[in-house]
């Protein structure tokens, strides 16, 4: 592993994580080629980030469960082969229920070069701490459609708040949203701009 990078479990304890690219439980249907391990990476400045958003989050009653952090290309790589596959609809009905896989790319939820493997953008939600229950957001993560948008209609008013706080949270550490989905924040001052890194997870 380059050495500017960490494992996000070490570097800001108390954040949990679940990597879903390392699992069963993502829109590809099984682990992503790089994700050797359930852990998540990123470059130290992430790390130092998340640890100001954990405890932004804390004073609001809310704890950080990251989806994903750096993504080698490789994985990105598996991304574009997948979508090349026929349709099988196994996830379908649950990740991209209106587009089709091809669209994933057109309409900008997945790229083929991303922002993720320069290692200073995460995947995340808020979880009570009181309860450890997950915040509800309107949709989960890699939910291909429009209801994952910043600003979406549909939402509940619990909804809409939660996905308020989570941006809050992360505008105020240092970081920036991505408009198309609301779980997805990279820092605005990122050290590593124009490298896309292909080391493994793990």
């Amino acid at each position: 592993m380059n050495d500017d990078f960490v494992f996000v479990d070490e570097f800001a304890p108390g954040i949990r994580w679940d990597a879903k690219y390392a699992t069963w439980d993502n829109f590809t249907g099984k682990p992503v080629d790089g994700y050797l391990a359930n852990r998540v990476v990123g470059t130290r400045a992430l790390g130092t980030a998340l640890r100001r958003a954990r405890e932004e989050a804390a004073s609001r009653g809310f704890g950080l469960l990251l989806w994903d952090g750096y993504r080698p290309q490789r994985a990105v790589d598996c991304f574009v082969r997948w979508s090349r596959r026929p349709e099988d609809g196994r996830t379908k009905p649950r990740h991209y229920p209106k587009i089709d896989r091809a669209e994933m790319f057109e309409q900008g939820y997945v790229a083929t070069k991303s922002g993720h493997s320069r290692g200073s953008t995460v995947d995340l939600t808020l979880y009570h701490l009181d309860t450890g229950d997950l915040a509800p957001m309107g949709g989960d993560h890699d939910l291909m459609d429009a209801i994952s948008h910043h600003g979406a209609g549909g939402l509940t008013e619990t909804e809409a708040r939660n996905r308020k706080e989570l941006c809050s949270v992360m505008e105020s550490s240092g970081f920036r949203r991505y408009d198309r989905e609301w779980w997805h924040y990279s820092l605005a001052d990122e050290p590593y701009p124009d490298t896309y890194f292909d080391f493994p997870v793990g």
